[in-house]
């Protein structure tokens, strides 16, 4: 009888961030996918936005935890607590902290072991049962995209930790590729450049801001620039620079390019019929890192076919997850190709 007043809950479980879908309320909770951990003691000092705050600030006994790397669960102790703490919040810490099902977001690459981590993870954190949905198709349906009809849809998942190229027809992936190039990456180009070209070295934090403020893909109309601070590589003291949108363009081209020869690799690879669809319905860009400043532009000079961001792109896979989640009859078919569901009595 209890199980009819528990809540269901999509869970957009990312390598960069977390996002939390409560059915009747929409998103919930939207923060980094991080743990605050006092080594000495092992106790969990602060999770989420609290701890990325902390990010390249901390005394050496406190260490940062990403518990995901690439998608995958690499640290199952603190996934666990991590949702757990999600899971507590989104349900306001009381009755409903447990949850009656619980649709969640992986990658399209994951092995068995893989897979059952992840569900794991969710379980022990509180679901009685766990449907996992393949990132890209639950983009799809957030992005509104006709995923039963017969025709092809190709749609660009970007988050953190990886970019996932998938084609989607009748209710399933027909084609899909998983790339470790994605914002993460992003970042580590960006130190890597400008330690390579001033002698400064900066952190994750000043990376971000420098991607999100002066990042693009093409050239702009607008030149920019930011004023950035670091460690001299060679005195070992602070310097400041200058820096301006040309050079963290150029930084940034050897990870668009791999991800745009990805995107013809797959294509190229896709049946003549799934390829003339693509032409004619475009190419659809979701996630974080597809915000980086022209990058729909780029796409499509590089591959000839129109490319979009679609609307909101940082939340559409969990928007999909909440699709499914309010409706779960209706999307029967497509939960039942992905995987039977965990199930644990309640």
């Amino acid at each position: 009888m209890l199980r009819n007043f528990y809540k269901n809950v999509g869970v957009d479980l990312g390598t960069a961030n977390t996002l939390l879908y409560l059915s009747g309320q929409g998103i919930v909770i939207n923060e980094p996918t991080m743990v605050a951990v006092n080594q000495r003691t092992n106790q969990i000092l602060n999770i989420g936005a609290e701890s990325k705050k902390m990010l390249d600030r901390t005394p050496e006994h406190i260490k940062l935890i990403k518990p995901l790397i690439h998608g995958v669960v690499s640290d199952f102790e603190m996934t666990e607590e991590i949702l757990k703490y999600f899971l507590r919040k989104a349900g306001k810490g009381g009755f409903f902290s447990r949850f009656n099902a619980a649709a969640i977001s992986v990658p399209t690459n994951l092995t068995e072991v893989e897979r059952k981590s992840v569900e794991d993870a969710v379980v022990s954190a509180g679901a009685g049962r766990v449907f996992l949905v393949e990132a890209p198709l639950a983009a799809a349906i957030g992005a509104r995209l006709p995923i039963e009809e017969p025709t092809s849809n190709m749609i660009i998942d970007m988050g953190g930790g990886t970019t996932e190229i998938s084609i989607i027809s009748v209710g399933g992936t027909v084609k899909s590729k998983s790339l470790k190039i994605a914002g993460e990456k992003f970042n580590e180009e960006i130190i890597k450049g400008i330690k390579d070209e001033f002698g400064v070295l900066i952190g994750e934090p000043t990376a971000e801001e420098i991607k999100v403020n002066i990042g693009s893909a093409i050239p702009l109309q607008e030149k920019l620039e930011i004023t950035i601070r670091g460690r001299n590589v060679s005195t070992g003291l602070p310097k400041e620079i200058t820096l301006r949108d040309t050079q963290v363009r150029a930084m940034l081209q050897k990870s668009l390019k791999g991800i745009t020869e990805a995107i013809k690799t797959l294509i190229e690879e896709s049946p003549p019929e799934l390829v003339g669809d693509i032409l004619k319905r475009g190419i659809y860009l979701t996630g974080g890192t597809s915000k980086l400043r022209g990058l729909d532009k780029y796409i499509a000079s590089e591959i000839t076919v129109a490319t979009a961001v679609v609307e909101d792109p940082l939340t559409c896979t969990v928007r999909g997850l909440g699709i499914i989640i309010e409706d779960m009859p209706t999307y029967k078919n497509i939960l039942l190709n992905q995987q039977q569901p965990r199930v644990v009595n309640i």
